[in-house]
């Protein structure tokens, strides 16, 4: 069985289509490794003994916490995007007795026709 999927004439819009999902996921993503690599060079020169910017290491760590909110939010956003697009294929369960049943139907047509 081939499951086809037609999005229709125009594709989605709004701010929940799939590329601009995409694009967001890879802008906070970049935000996120660049904050990251900004509090590791910190983390080197607090340990190297350069106290000084231990003010901006709280502010750095705030915005590691902000932009893996925004990493998770947006990943969660395009995972929502991809389910709802693609509609209640697989519903994860199985109904082993229909499949049985229509196993038996299937093997009753053969026995009649010979």
């Amino acid at each position: 069985m081939t499951i086809t999927f037609d999005p229709g004439p125009e594709a989605p819009e709004g701010p929940f289509a799939a590329e601009t999902a995409v694009d967001l996921v890879t802008i906070a993503d970049e935000l996120f490794h660049s904050v990251a690599a900004d509090l590791t060079r910190l983390r080197r020169k607090i340990q190297a003994g350069e106290v000084d910017e231990v003010r901006e290491a709280a502010k750095l760590v705030r915005d590691l916490r902000t932009a893996t909110q925004l990493v998770l939010e947006e990943r969660n956003r395009v995972d929502k995007l991809r389910k709802d697009v693609a509609g209640n294929v697989g519903a994860g369960t199985l109904d082993l007795d229909a499949a049985r049943d229509e196993i038996g139907r299937r093997l009753a047509c053969l026995r009649r026709a010979g």
